[in-house]
């Protein structure tokens, strides 16, 4: 029975060390997501006095949502784009940019993201005059169902779709708020003409260089050269 007994025991500590060599080595380090900014783009300059953001967006329905697992949610790089990219330039009126859709959707084995904005020109009177709307949707595929793979996929899914929203928001705003629109940068003067002189075909005679000085009026010496830089002029007695 001791026998049995100590073979038990040798049996679980041996297990306890196996286990222990298996899991018990160093932990995989965080995972570091860089936050998504958009200052490096081209500034939209508005001719209004002031920016407003309208972020009043919610998740609803019944799909699965999981925006909120993203280690850069949908709704903060939308509301981050417009910070960095949208310039008040005017002195009346203001720009309102409101956030319509910022959901991403688990279904049928993968993410997808379906992001819209708003941007309306509204006077001082509260009267909207313009506006412009961007949408995009995006799908990335599921990699695994580890914390670390959800992070990781649906932060590859919220860039990717920040990408493809600045590229459709700018050309919205081009081709339908162009007379709202001002230019980032000082226009450049035009440059000055460019002198022409006409030399005739190949092999036609130089033209003629300017005329001789005309001669002295009678009685009056004709100009004295002036003297070398190094030479002082000659004294008379």
């Amino acid at each position: 029975m001791r026998h049995t007994a100590g073979r038990l025991v040798f049996i679980i500590v041996a297990s306890l060390g196996v286990t222990s060599c298996v899991f018990g080595g160093p932990e995989a380090p965080p995972q570091q997501f860089e936050p998504l900014h958009y200052e490096y783009l081209t500034k939209l300059r508005l001719d209004v006095a002031r920016i407003d953001i309208a972020d009043t967006w919610a998740p609803r329905g019944e799909a699965r949502h999981v925006e909120y697992l993203s280690p850069v949610q949908p709704q903060d790089a939308l509301r981050q784009m417009a910070s960095d990219r949208l310039v008040a330039g005017g002195a009346a009126g203001r720009a309102v940019f409101a956030i319509q859709d910022a959901s991403i959707i688990e279904a049928q084995g993968q993410y997808q993201a379906n992001l819209a904005v708003r941007l309306d020109i509204v006077d001082d009177a509260g009267n909207r005059l313009r506006g412009i709307e961007a949408h995009v949707a995006e799908v990335h595929p599921m990699t695994g169902d580890s914390p670390p793979a959800v992070r990781g996929d649906l932060y590859a899914l919220t860039r990717q779709a920040m990408d493809d929203m600045n590229v459709e928001f700018e050309y919205q705003i081009r081709n339908h708020l162009d007379v709202q629109l001002q230019p980032t940068s000082p226009t450049a003067p035009p440059p000055p003409p460019v002198g022409t002189e006409n030399l005739g075909p190949p092999g036609s005679p130089a033209p003629p260089g300017p005329p001789p000085a005309s001669p002295p009026p009678a009685g009056q010496p004709p100009p004295a050269d002036d003297p070398p830089a190094d030479q002082p002029p000659s004294e008379e007695p």
